[in-house]
């Protein structure tokens, strides 16, 4: 559950330290004063997307801290995916600047947005009161009967199918509609591939080529070079001036003294070695000169050579490597294109497998949402009439369609609100404060399928009032004995029922606007339900009230 939250910078919120504890808390406060703040900063720090907007004036940067505890363990699980250590309590931060640039973090360890927005799904679900409108979009119908009937699997494994089919089939297509098209790609392919093929490339030729260009471009200097070193090394061998004649005539002198001393013996080997090493080093160097060739026809060859390469890298890939697998692609591509019909036909089957295979799996998926649909009808209609709807009664239109990303059907809410009438479309008949209750009534029904340990309701009171309040704060402190449940709510029928209350409040102070969120007393409490019951002026039959309502529900 959510156990602490600090709120800076956020808005009008300079600083704000908030404890939560299980059960139903009650979030009340004026218009404006800040109730969706908290609402924000609490999304902001699960990943939502933010605006650098939402920093206070003035500030820098803004940050938000919520510290979770008694983990669950598939919380846990996901937390060692992303090698994160808990050891039963999770804090997690978000920092925002006023340069975009975000700094998460999660028990401690550098994290990014993405990873903040897969934990906090698991952490806290927000109901807020935008969402009754989508009862209004039969779109959005589908998906809380997948919900309620855990079908996330089944869909995911068949849009993977489905996916499959409409690539296959969009290739299909492709190929019956581009006669014209495919002609020339195999004239464009048969050039490419005799250009390739009369070129000859080898790999790791053109290294080798300009290695050889190098070599004939300066020969004169690598003769030069090798002519001093022989000279140096031999010279005329006769005058016995050069390092090989010195070299053996002090071999022979270190040969004479290692008769005598054990030591200048293992010297005169050494030098022996390097003897036959420079007379090695001498032989080398005059046959690189005797195959030196200064020949300006293959000079010529080989610039040629290198032209085509470098010619034929700007078409088809920056080495020889590329070119290569180029030209085998393009054969590949060839055959493919002059076997169409083997090809074709080979395509066609396989298209039809995985219609068949994604066909399988919608019908198993409609019969799942068949069976499911009938189970949330019965539950979502029962909580209704417990919201004060007695005649309510919902029902849900499921028809057939061609395949789809969600299957093969559709699903549209309807409700019949008054006893004789038939189920006609939410969005025909449903006020604002009946949209507020069904919605409540089918996240009642889904929380029984959802294991997020705190769930939060965004004024999705509004339209109600009398009993039908009363009985919304019934069902909500309901929902809190399995979840923990925060409520932004302007209705004392149901902050009346919180086991803890919380008073936004807004003040300004040097010109500046400033937010507090406080825990209120029992009197605290007392005072602030008179109020949204009587406005500016509190009467005291209206503090009566409000200790009445508090003393009904403990």
């Amino acid at each position: 559950m959510l156990s602490e939250l600090y709120i800076e910078n956020i808005a009008v919120i300079e600083k704000s330290n908030i404890n939560f504890s299980q059960g139903l808390n009650a979030l009340t406060g004026e218009t404006g004063a800040g109730k969706s703040i908290v609402i924000d900063s609490i999304g902001a720090v699960l990943g939502f997307r933010t605006s650098r907007e939402l920093i206070r004036t003035g500030a820098e940067k803004a940050v938000v801290t919520a510290l979770f505890t008694d983990i669950s363990e598939r919380v846990k699980e996901s937390l060692a995916e992303l090698g994160v250590d808990c050891d039963g309590e999770l804090l997690i931060s978000r920092e925002l600047t006023l340069s975009g640039k975000n700094n998460c973090r999660i028990n401690g360890k550098v994290a990014t947005v993405s990873m903040l927005k897969d934990l906090g799904k698991l952490l806290i679900n927000i109901h807020g009161q935008h969402e009754s409108y989508e009862l209004m979009s039969p779109d959005l119908h589908i998906r809380y009967i997948d919900a309620l009937g855990n079908l996330e699997g089944l869909l995911n494994e068949y849009q993977e199918v489905f996916g499959e089919f409409k690539s296959l089939e969009n290739r299909l297509k492709k190929r019956l509609s581009d006669e014209q098209e495919r002609s020339r790609r195999i004239d464009i392919l048969r050039f490419q591939i005799e250009e390739l093929q009369n070129a000859d490339i080898v790999s790791g030729e053109k290294e080798e080529l300009l290695a050889k260009r190098t070599a004939l471009s300066n020969v004169e200097r690598i003769k030069e070079g090798l002519l001093g070193a022989i000279y140096k090394l031999g010279g005329d061998l006769n005058e016995g001036s050069n390092a090989l004649c010195l070299l053996d005539d002090a071999s022979s002198d270190l040969s004479a003294a290692a008769r005598y001393h054990q030591s200048a013996e293992a010297l005169s080997e050494r030098l022996s070695n390097l003897n036959y090493e420079l007379k090695d080093i001498y032989s080398e160097c005059e046959d690189i000169i005797s195959d030196l060739d200064s020949d300006p026809q293959l000079l010529d060859e080989i610039e040629n050579r290198l032209d085509l390469l470098n010619s034929l890298s700007k078409k088809y890939g920056s080495t020889e490597d590329e070119m290569l697998s180029y030209l085998a692609e393009a054969e590949a591509e060839l055959e493919s294109l002059l076997n169409f019909e083997e090809h074709f036909e080979n395509l066609k089957i396989s298209c039809e497998k995985a219609y068949n295979n994604a066909l399988n799996l919608a019908k198993s998926l409609s019969e799942k949402r068949r069976k499911t649909a009938e189970l949330f009808c019965k539950s979502v209609s029962e909580q209704m009439r417990f919201l004060d709807m007695p005649n309510a009664v919902l029902a849900v239109e499921q028809k057939p369609c061609e395949l789809y990303e969600l299957g093969a059907d559709t699903i549209e809410f309807l409700i019949s609100a008054n006893v004789g009438e038939p189920p006609k479309p939410v969005a025909k008949i449903a006020s604002g404060g009946e949209l507020s209750r069904m919605m409540l009534a089918i996240k009642t029904v889904l929380s029984q399928a959802d294991p997020t340990d705190t769930l939060i309701f965004d004024e999705v009171d509004s339209g109600v009032s009398g009993s039908a309040a009363e009985r919304i704060g019934m069902k909500l402190k309901d929902v809190s004995k399995s979840s923990q449940v925060l409520c932004v709510t302007h209705l004392p029928q149901i902050a009346a029922q919180a086991e803890n209350h919380y008073k936004i409040t807004k003040r300004i102070s040097d010109g500046r606007t400033f937010t507090s969120v406080d825990l209120l007393d029992e009197n605290g409490r007392v005072e602030e339900l008179a109020r949204i019951m009587g406005g500016v002026t509190v009467a005291d039959s209206a503090r009566d009230y409000a200790r009445e309502l508090i003393n009904k529900f403990s």
